[in-house]
């Protein structure tokens, strides 16, 4: 019995006459492009990274090679007296533990009171709210420096000059936490809180027990940004302390470009302190970066 081959199938059959089907335009543009693109991107990312392999590879150079060939990543003369020479002959373990004392104490009170003000702002039903919230607004719209002057003459008005209290206290409450929180409450549905009110619990209890949990992606936002904040602050500190003892990291590498340990440039001394401060903040960026991008997105949004 011959094989009956369907109507379908010899549709399908190709004729060798035909010529060959043409490669789309968008195709070949495709083709081109994404190797330009990622070029590009190689090319930007060297950029960004190469200052701070500069960093790296100066802090273990010399004086003299430092200055002479500032640019070069291979070190000729491999040498850690820069490191000895800021532990050793510095200052800089005081700064390092003042700046980890505040950075702790800012971001933990950061993450209560913003969380505070932003769920009574979200859900509590009081006068003046939106005059308040948009006094908040309009904090996040004036620049730090303006508030240099008047930062000092309160702290050294109320005693708190020169002091932990005067460097911590003022960093506590920030108007992008505040924003944040109070959109990230707005965004949790009201329901939820409703139950626990008809089992009793108060205003307090569902606001720690109930909703503070579900906003833990704001939360982790909110810890975030505050670490690297008040890790890298450095105008605040200037204007709250005077006494050497209360130096904090950012403040102490800036005064290294006076001179302060020798003479000279001392370029791989202040790159050595630089690269060490650098350290808990990249730590915490490359843990948390996905986080960083994903939650506040979804913190921020309403």
């Amino acid at each position: 019995m011959s094989e009956v081959i369907p109507a379908q199938a010899k549709v399908r059959q190709v004729d060798p006459a035909r010529p060959a089907r043409r490669r789309r335009p968008w195709a070949s543009r495709r083709a081109i492009g994404q190797p330009l693109l990622y070029a590009m991107l190689v090319s930007l990312a060297i950029v960004y990274i190469f200052p701070f392999l500069v960093q790296l590879a100066t802090s273990v150079k010399t004086d003299a090679e430092a200055a002479d060939s500032a640019l070069s990543l291979v070190p000729q003369t491999f040498t850690f007296a820069a490191y000895e020479a800021l532990f050793g002959r510095s200052d800089y373990p005081i700064w390092f533990a003042n700046s980890a004392i505040v950075t702790v104490c800012v971001t933990l009170g950061r993450v209560f009171f913003a969380s505070l003000a932003g769920y009574a702002l979200a859900r509590l039903d009081f006068r003046g709210r939106g005059v308040i919230f948009a006094l908040v607004v309009g904090v996040m719209a004036v620049p730090a420096v303006v508030l240099l002057i008047p930062k000092f003459l309160v702290l050294n008005q109320i005693g708190m000059y020169d002091s932990y209290a005067g460097m911590i206290l003022p960093l506590l409450v920030d108007a992008a936490g505040v924003f944040i929180m109070k959109n990230f409450f707005e965004s949790i549905p009201v329901s939820v809180e409703e139950q626990a009110r008809i089992d009793g619990a108060g205003t307090f209890r569902v606001f720690w027990s109930i909703v503070l949990p579900m906003a833990r992606p704001a939360l982790i936002t909110i810890v975030i940004l505050s670490f690297q904040g008040s890790w890298n602050e450095l105008s605040h500190f200037i204007v709250s302390t005077q006494s050497p003892e209360l130096t904090t990291l950012t403040k102490g590498v800036a005064s290294l470009a006076s001179g302060q340990l020798s003479q000279g440039t001392q370029y791989p001394l202040k790159l050595a302190a630089a690269a060490i401060m650098t350290i808990p903040v990249a730590v915490l960026f490359f843990i948390f970066q996905k986080r960083i991008m994903n939650n506040t997105e979804g913190a921020v949004k309403g």
